[in-house]
């Protein structure tokens, strides 16, 4: 399988399974990780783990044989494949966490760039090499990088196609934290385990709340965090956790 499903206590984990091509994308890679994103929706996971499989690659990006000899139409086709698949992550209720350890570049990077949140290892490397080809990114990571790590750096990054080290990574907000331990799963396990477990409808709003800011005006910002602000305050869980603290005891969320 070019990428495969399991569970691991409260996580959805996503392996990318082609450790013999540094886990390297293509058409039916792409489209299999895209079921399976939809198979953890229909899941009672709390979280989503994405890792590579072997030590050498979280995802050495996109197989570049596929391009050869498309049209026009059939490059955009392709490059919207990916970047359809890739917001799958964006509208999943629950938050994935990437776990790199080795290279992320391309279609690897652009990957993990659609995750909530990012860990790597000392050995993480990224890079969107594609300018080196005469190509630019196509799935996605010309639009996230830079609401990343800002429109300037995001430029330079793609420009010249260089790799950035883990510590590189972390310093600019690429990633949240870099984890010495050896086991990708464990490692994301691990930052799940620092998220906590906060209410499911209340994490989903503030991630649509913080996406809104990078996408509206301040003033219309504002608007659509007081509409979602007041969505948060009639769930199940809102009420519980404004009893919880004015009793003085730990909330015990339903995910209602």
């Amino acid at each position: 399988m070019s990428a495969t499903l399991t569970y691991r206590a409260n996580a959805a984990v996503i392996t990318l399974n082609r450790p013999e091509a540094l886990n390297a994308l293509n058409g039916d890679m792409i489209q299999r990780i895209g079921a399976l994103i939809d198979e953890v929706r229909q899941s009672e996971a709390k979280f989503l783990i994405v890792v590579g499989a072997g030590s050498k690659a979280f995802c050495a990006g996109a197989n570049v044989k596929e391009i050869l000899g498309k049209n026009s139409a059939d490059q955009k086709a392709f490059a919207q494949l990916g970047q359809l698949t890739f917001a799958k992550l964006d509208e999943l209720p629950i938050p994935s966490i990437a776990v790199v350890s080795g290279v992320a570049f391309g279609g690897g990077f652009e990957l993990a760039m659609a995750c909530t949140f990012r860990v790597a290892t000392p050995k993480a490397r990224f890079a969107l090499p594609e300018i080196k080809l005469g190509l630019i990114p196509g799935y996605g990571g010309t639009q996230r990088l830079p609401r990343l790590v800002g429109a300037s750096r995001a430029l330079e990054i793609i420009a010249t196609g260089r790799i950035l080290d883990a510590a590189e990574a972390e310093r600019i907000g690429l990633v949240s934290k870099i984890d010495e331990g050896d086991d990708p799963i464990a490692i994301g396990l691990s930052f799940a385990t620092v998220l906590g477990s906060p209410p499911p409808a209340s994490l989903l709003m503030a991630r649509q709340a913080v996406a809104r800011a990078l996408d509206l005006p301040l003033t219309q910002g504002f608007e659509a965090e007081a509409a979602l602000f007041a969505a948060s305050t009639q769930t199940g869980d809102a009420g519980e956790g404004v009893r919880a603290f004015l009793e003085k005891r730990k909330p015990e969320f339903a995910g209602t």
